[in-house]
């Protein structure tokens, strides 16, 4: 019994009751000019419906009242936006129609059984029946007051199971198309992958840091050596500075991360990139073929990142040496490669986690990449699909 009073007991049942009757308002005007033709207003929904701002407005009223717990979530199963295609425009109509057909339910249901428990009740005092079909033909009698309750349990029963069934038919017509879906998905990613990135970022660099000092702290204190402190001291400042640097950088990812994916930076943008590490004192030479223009924006917002972490990596671990990149868009495949010198140092060598971010993100968008030292440079090339991303 519990289990089946539970939704009474909870708000959106009577928010998408509310929701149920808000068309009626409409109808019922149309029925007051024009009582003779009642099928109007649902002729009427369908031009109404292809206006693309019309899906804008139901979708805000349908989370407000039908999904209130989601409302405003980037995962609502019901979107806010303006409808964007023509299967759009057409789904928003059957939304409309449908809407209407469980208005006209609900409308029925809230006028009618109510007042068939009212002339229950009157009838139960003797009043004669006012030729309701559900009592038509059955004399007056006390025993009526008995019934008078069932039209009332009758009307929550159907408040309950039409706000249910309309909720699951806005979800699907009015849920997210493909589109917003693939951007949702588009945003996700990114949002997993600045993540994971600025996770390594920070490891890499802060924890490099913090040990460098710890062990240069630990031997000057040992050593009692003023010279050697200097030069201890000398290299955590010199440590420091450096963490210091690579954390504001990381700050700024982060103070970007509210950016929509549509105005993240995309290949279009690789001058950008170029000239800053030019003006680090790399030596560049970039080789650029192919129209980047046409890339889908996923894999050139990706290739963007790929480039722009070759090329941190190289000033942080070579320093301002020579650079060859490389951007070529050809049969389906966008191929990227920056290559450095290798001198043969650690450091050059590189082994933090950002290569491995490199490959996870060829790896997402279904392309693979390669870092590692090739024929006396240091290289990193990445292959990724164009044709399957649209």
């Amino acid at each position: 019994m519990r289990r089946l009073l539970r939704p009474l007991a909870v708000p959106a049942t009577y928010s998408r009751w509310l929701h149920l009757l808000i068309p009626s308002a409409v109808v019922s005007v149309w029925l007051f000019i024009s009582p003779e033709r009642p099928w109007v207003p649902f002729f009427l929904a369908i031009p109404v419906g292809l206006i693309p701002a019309m899906r804008l407005a139901e979708g805000v009223q349908a989370q407000l009242l039908l999904t209130p717990r989601e409302r405003g979530r980037p995962d609502a199963a019901i979107s806010i936006a303006p409808a964007a295609t023509w299967a759009d425009r057409w789904r928003t109509a059957a939304w409309l129609e449908a809407r209407l057909l469980f208005a006209t339910a609900a409308t029925f249901a809230t006028v009618w059984l109510p007042a068939t428990t009212v002339d229950l009740v009157n009838a139960s005092f003797g009043t004669p029946l006012s030729g309701d079909w559900l009592v038509r033909g059955v004399e007056p009698s006390w025993w009526f007051a008995l019934l008078a309750p069932l039209p009332i349990l009758l009307l929550l029963g159907l408040v309950v199971v039409l706000g249910h069934l309309v909720t699951a038919v806005a979800r699907w017509l009015l849920g997210p198309s493909p589109v917003e879906r693939m951007t949702a998905l588009e945003e996700r990613t990114e949002q997993l992958l600045e993540r994971n990135r600025i996770a390594r970022e920070l490891h890499d660099s802060i924890g490099h840091a913090l040990t460098v000092a710890v062990v240069q702290a630990g031997a000057a204190r040992t050593a009692r050596d003023p010279e050697f402190t200097d030069r201890a001291l000398a290299a955590i400042e010199e440590t420091g500075r450096s963490a210091l640097d690579d954390l504001e950088r990381v700050l700024r990812v982060l103070r970007e991360s509210g950016t929509p994916v549509s105005r993240r930076p995309t290949l279009l943008e690789a001058d950008r990139l170029l000239d800053s590490a030019r003006g680090a004192g790399a030596k560049i030479k970039a080789n650029v073929s192919g129209p980047l223009g046409l890339v889908p924006d996923p894999v050139s917002r990706e290739g963007y990142r790929i480039l722009q972490e070759s090329l941190t990596n190289v000033l942080r671990h070579a320093g301002p040496v020579p650079v060859r990149v490389r951007l070529a868009v050809v049969d389906g495949w966008l191929e990227l490669e920056v290559a450095n010198p290798l001198d043969g140092s650690p450091k050059a060598r590189g082994g933090g986690s950002g290569l491995r971010g490199i490959r996870e993100r060829a790896s997402l968008l279904g392309g693979k990449a390669k870092t590692g030292p090739y024929e006396g440079e240091w290289m990193v090339h990445a292959s990724l699909p164009l044709d399957h991303i649209r």
